[in-house]
């Protein structure tokens, strides 16, 4: 319902210059609530810009960028879906900036002073509603899936059409792992076992059974990009991972059927257009450096496609990516593929633990997430 605006107030005073005294008293509070009120506002919507620091080793590649590659700018963020801002999970929080119409300013705040090429967002939710207008303002085209079951977030990437052209995409929906299941095989359990694992599954059925254990409604975003006639195309992968730490089977299985898709994909890009592209696979992945998950990905032997972590060449993976008070550490990676076309000339800057804007757990008023994006400047070359 609205409602018409009531008329003003108005006080039959007289005029303040009668009172001298009063009129520089008025004056002064008025300057005081002025700077208050904008002090409040700055604390509230100012997230901290990220900072690219170059690396060493990139000097030579960046004397050779402009007429030997092409750069380009890559980031990776969880942005913390609405649907999982509640105050009771974040009660370290500044209730303020937990509230969509701050958070959703501040992220795209964030995005936007980023200055990148492509964006691959995770817990992206309000897409249709909010952020695929307010990018495409900022110069934008995206490509997105939502992820199945009761939360509607999921992966996007954000992308500049003036540096990079979608070319071909595929979804990963790490349910269909459940048609790979032998039913025939599936283990039987007693009575009481299965009822002890329904409840802590709360209720969503029998753990035990691989068809529930592996329907977790996760998903990703295989791309490929034309950056330009003249150089290879690239290959990026978007994904957000299973986050339960106490099942790790489920969390390798599908990191398993994301480097089989990606290996796939990589090989239709390489017959479609007669090169091999780089690979950029970057996303949260619910694992630390060492577990399972991590050391799968960047092996030499066993995954079917060689990755290894950008930071971690680079200086060591960052102390935390994930800081609240029930949870500090690395979930979040960029990994590339092993080749030297793809040349990192610049990492995203990750704030330690003694850093201010940090101490006692995000999101707050300079961190709209409750993750830290993490992000490079690139060169692909002409040639290897």
């Amino acid at each position: 319902m609205v409602r018409s605006a009531s008329p003003p107030l108005r006080l039959l005073l007289p005029p303040l210059f009668q009172f001298p005294a009063l009129e520089q008293f008025v004056q002064s509070q008025s300057s005081l609530v002025c700077r208050s009120h904008k002090r409040k506002m700055s604390a509230m919507a100012q997230p901290i810009p990220g900072k690219f620091v170059p690396l060493e080793s990139s000097q030579h590649t960046e004397e050779t960028s402009s007429s030997d590659g092409f750069k380009f700018r890559l980031v990776s963020y969880n942005i913390l879906a609405q649907v999982y801002v509640k105050s009771a999970y974040f009660p370290h929080s500044p209730s303020s900036c937990l509230k969509w119409k701050a958070r959703s300013q501040a992220v795209l705040t964030e995005l936007r002073n980023f200055g990148a090429d492509i964006l691959c967002i995770q817990e992206l939710d309000e897409y249709e509603s909010f952020y695929k207008k307010n990018m495409e303002t900022l110069g934008y085209s995206s490509a997105y899936i939502q992820r199945t079951g009761e939360k509607r977030d999921g992966c996007g990437i954000f992308y500049k059409p003036s540096s990079a052209e979608l070319i071909l995409k595929e979804e990963i929906h790490y349910n269909d792992l459940v048609n790979s299941v032998d039913i025939a095989e599936k283990g039987n359990n007693s009575t009481a076992e299965t009822c002890t694992e329904k409840k802590s599954n709360g209720g969503h059925g029998d753990p035990n059974d691989p068809r529930v254990r592996l329907k977790r409604n996760c998903v990703g975003l295989l791309t490929a990009f034309k950056l330009s006639d003249s150089y290879p195309p690239i290959v990026v992968a978007n994904t957000h991972i299973y986050w339960d730490p106490d099942w790790i089977d489920i969390k390798l299985a599908q990191a398993k059927y994301l480097l089989s898709r990606l290996s796939q994909f990589r090989e239709h890009v390489s017959s479609k257009f007669s090169c091999i592209p780089p690979v950029i696979v970057a996303g949260d992945f619910n694992s630390t450096p060492g577990d399972e998950v991590y050391n799968y990905i960047v092996s030499s032997g066993e995954a079917p496609i060689k990755l290894y972590s950008l930071y971690a060449a680079n200086g060591g993976e960052p102390p935390f990516t994930n800081c609240t008070p029930d949870f500090t550490g690395t979930l979040d990676y960029i990994f590339l593929s092993d080749g030297s076309r793809l040349k990192p000339l610049s990492l995203l800057d990750i704030p330690g633990p003694d850093s201010t804007d940090v101490i006692g757990g995000l999101p707050n008023h300079q961190h709209p997430s409750d993750h830290l994006p993490i992000g490079a400047d690139f060169n692909v070359l002409r040639t290897a």
